[in-house]
């Protein structure tokens, strides 16, 4: 049996570790990623987990998830707005068919969008290594025919992998994924071809896991956000970090959460050494110039460097 999952090497978060400048010396580079999904009422059963905690329809679940995309995205929007952020968007590409009001005012700001999978409820488990390229190919057609873009990053719906995703995702050319959670600064990935790196995408500073399962005030959240940036922006001055905020409309775009947001943000932006980058823009200035370094640094699990 496997030790480890053998994605990537170990670099121990201490001195000998590469030093990573961020552009105009800044400590921190940050990242918000609202994640613009899309349930379906009764998706296709996958044998591993099932779509829904309750039996189908789940119209309770539903209704819940689909108060996002009506009302609490265009509050969230907002705010971002206001703080002068570009969103790094994860996004379940289907929304480009179902709600593209929302596709248009992501794009219209420029923000980037990177892959969610095609439905959320829609898992990996399971797939073939030809139906995970097909589920890769579709993504990036769909992004780039509606939004013009290229597909840079990956993040599988509902964080649903299989032994062959990470060696597709880099054969189909991607630069990032988002599902592991092991580092607070990039990592090179180990692949079968082509770079790829582990972007920072935080469990706990995840609105979802504030809300919905260490059940924080919206006071607490607002305070975690800050914390979390506070001690990244001080290890940021020696070498630099990421701090990704991952939001779901659904659970901050409400009127009880919004104006904690607003404010962990506003306080993020006040700093002057913070380079806000979208996910792609972090990823190259990674790769262009640590990536061999930081591969070169480190060894398997197991082995003395």
């Amino acid at each position: 049996m496997k030790r480890d999952p053998g994605l990537y090497d170990y670099l121990p978060y201490d001195a000998e570790r590469p030093k990573i400048k961020w552009p105009n010396g800044a400590h921190v580079a940050f990242m918000v990623a609202p994640n613009i999904e899309f349930y379906e009422l009764d998706p296709p059963m996958n044998p591993t987990r099932p779509s829904w905690p309750r039996p189908v329809p789940d119209i309770t679940g539903y209704t819940y998830r689909d108060y996002g995309n009506r009302a609490g995205f265009w509050r969230m929007m907002d705010v971002i707005d206001g703080c002068g952020i570009r969103g790094t968007v994860s996004l379940n590409v289907s929304m480009c068919d179902h709600h593209p009001e929302i596709i248009r005012e992501c794009a219209s700001r420029g923000w980037e969008f990177f892959s969610h999978g095609t439905y959320n409820g829609r898992y990996m488990y399971n797939m073939s290594e030809e139906q995970e390229r097909q589920l890769l190919r579709d993504s990036l057609d769909k992004i780039q025919n509606h939004l013009g873009q290229s597909l840079d990053g990956w993040l599988a719906p509902a964080l649903t992998y299989t032994e062959h995703t990470i060696d597709i995702v880099a054969e189909m050319g991607l630069r990032y994924v988002c599902d592991l959670f092991h580092d607070d600064q990039p990592t090179p990935l180990n692949t079968r071809s082509g770079k790829l790196i582990s972007m920072p995408y935080s469990i706990e500073v995840n609105d979802t896991g504030s809300f919905n399962v260490y059940r924080l005030s919206p006071n607490r959240y607002c305070e975690t956000l800050k914390r979390q940036f506070d001690r990244l922006y001080q290890e940021g001055e020696t070498s630099g970090t990421v701090m990704c905020a991952p939001l779901h409309p659904y659970l901050v775009g409400h009127p009880l959460r919004i104006d904690a947001f607003k404010e962990a943000l506003t306080y993020i932006t006040g700093h002057d050494k913070v380079w806000f980058a979208t996910g792609r823009e972090i990823a190259k200035h990674f790769t262009d110039n640590y990536f061999d370094a930081f591969k070169a640094a480190s060894h398997p699990v197991g082995e003395a460097p």
